[in-house]
């Protein structure tokens, strides 16, 4: 169990990793637990509005460094995740939780109508620019999870909003999907030479940020 002093040396420890080492790859069983930090990500209703794409082919990561403010992490680190948000919900995705949820809990679909309808009325009757922003901030709870994960196993992240989300979903083939681009994150190891890595972190202090009433 990871003590709480561990947790804040993981939390003291991480940065947004500028400059990574391209020469180290994360160990496969490590990754697999990365992995396993997006789809346990905790969402909204359950709902789950997002895919997670992990660029591997070298040739689409030169693609998306051209639109990603020329960012070398994009080709440099060892995995690039870009985290998508689903572009509109309908009955089928709240179906599709629902089928889930009774063959995972052994629950009857009959128990869930009322949680269904629920989902139906609030979600896939609501206004639509709606459902595309809560579906964005949705997936930065797994941005979120993701960099936290990464950092209790020493492993560099830097999230990056610094790209262009359209040209994204036009690179990845996404137009018409159902899903769009909102974030990524390159992950691997830091280089020995980045600058970043040393210098201090500039917080507020935790009463000027933490109120209790």
């Amino acid at each position: 169990m990871t003590t709480p002093a561990e947790l804040t040396a993981r939390l003291a420890w991480r940065y947004a990793t500028k400059k990574f080492d391209s020469t180290r790859k994360i160990p496969a069983e490590t990754w697999a637990v990365l992995r396993q930090s997006l789809v346990q990500t905790p969402s909204s209703y359950g709902l789950q509005p997002w895919k997670f794409l992990i660029i591997d082919t070298p040739a689409l990561r030169t693609q998306l460094r051209t639109v990603s403010w020329g960012q070398a992490q994009v080709e440099e680190a060892s995995h690039h995740v870009v985290f998508l948000a689903r572009t509109a919900m309908t009955e089928a995705d709240v179906n599709r939780l629902i089928q889930a949820q009774s063959a995972v809990r052994g629950t009857s679909l009959e128990s869930l109508a009322g949680y269904r309808g629920m989902m139906v009325k609030n979600i896939v009757g609501a206004d639509p620019e709606w459902i595309r922003q809560w579906a964005m901030r949705q997936t930065y709870i797994a941005l979120g999870q993701f960099m936290l994960a990464c950092a209790m196993v020493q492993v560099d992240a830097c999230p990056m909003e610094g790209l262009d989300p359209l040209k994204y979903d036009e690179i990845l083939g996404l137009n018409g999907s159902g899903y769009h681009t909102v974030v990524a994150c390159p992950v691997g190891y830091r280089a020995v030479d980045d600058k970043y890595a040393g210098l201090a972190k500039v917080r507020f202090t935790e009463s000027e940020v933490i109120e209790v009433r």
